[in-house]
């Protein structure tokens, strides 16, 4: 079961050569699932060689241009490409009106249902096997963050346990496997707990931007594979990252030691910084979480199964 994730921009109010708008996408057993959607999240797609066809939900972080405005495209893009499944897209209040009012004035042809809804935090997708939550950011408008997490598997099956509390081979095997006690010949009821072992966890991918620090954060990314989180500023202008409702790389990094993720990648840089200034982010995130990183536009990340 594959579980990638693509960070298609990592610029912060506006696309420069080389470094386009934050976003990011998950493919997960060949679904796709887009973060943000600012101008030109297309062209990463394109040269990812990632087909948006595939791709069943949005989720916007918030109403600033630089988040949503590669949206229309996005969606006329679509409908050339003959998309016969529905796309879901999820967001903050007025993103409805705002892709009702766009496909209005620009008579834009779709032949594909669409469905966007307004969250509130919590738990916005729950399925068999993952869940997205949805939490509140601090930002100058309503803001959220998410979380993709998927649900924990069985446990290992031990053949060896199974034969020696003598259940025979066949539907039975399959039946413990599937989380479902069975009774014997001989009248005993053999459960999953006595064969299989301690249950698996899924795979987890955060996405935070955008947003006043808090140590509430950390809660609703505890323990991901993958958190990708604003390091818009150096702490040298910290002030300024409070008054814009902003956070520094070492604030994200903070996030990242308390929640104990695995890997966190900086991202939503502030366009005063060049490739090379980048850097100085970096060292400020690496004092706090030694194994951050500064995320790239069309860096990829294969998570693999925790067996």
């Amino acid at each position: 079961m594959n579980f990638e994730v693509f960070v298609l921009g990592t610029s912060g109010m506006m696309p420069l050569p080389g470094r386009f708008l934050t976003s990011a996408i998950v493919r997960r057993e060949g679904e796709l699932f887009l973060f943000d959607c600012g101008e030109g999240t297309q062209i990463s797609l394109k040269m990812l060689n990632i087909k948006w066809k595939k791709i069943s939900a949005i989720f916007i972080s918030h109403m600033h241009a630089d988040h949503v405005t590669g949206l229309p495209g996005m969606l006329m893009l679509s409908s050339q490409v003959d998309r016969e499944d529905p796309l879901v897209i999820y967001g903050p209040a007025r993103l409805h009106e705002y892709i009702n009012q766009t496909r209005k004035l620009l008579d834009m042809y779709i032949n594909y249902e669409i469905i966007v809804k307004t969250i509130e935090p919590g738990t916005i997708v729950e399925n068999d096997e993952f869940t997205v939550e949805a939490f509140r950011l601090d930002h100058t408008k309503p803001c959220f963050g998410y979380t993709m997490r998927e649900k924990s598997r069985p446990g290992m099956f031990h053949p060896d346990k199974a034969i020696e509390l003598g259940v025979p081979r066949g539907p039975l095997w399959s039946a413990l496997q599937h989380g479902q006690s069975v009774v014997l010949a001989d009248g005993r009821t053999i459960g999953p707990a006595e064969i299989m072992g301690e249950p698996r966890g899924g795979r987890t991918f955060s996405y935070v931007t955008d947003t006043l620090y808090s140590e509430k954060i950390a809660k609703h990314v505890t323990s991901a594979d993958l958190l990708l989180c604003e390091g818009m500023f150096d702490e040298s202008l910290v002030e300024s990252a409070r008054e814009k409702k902003h956070m520094t790389a070492r604030q994200a990094a903070m996030i990242a030691r308390d929640a104990q993720v695995a890997s966190m990648g900086l991202m939503h840089y502030s366009p005063r910084y060049t490739d090379r200034d980048l850097k100085v982010l970096l060292q400020e995130a690496r004092e706090v979480f030694p194994p951050a990183f500064l995320a790239r536009d069309r860096m990829a990340f294969d998570i693999p199964l925790k067996d």
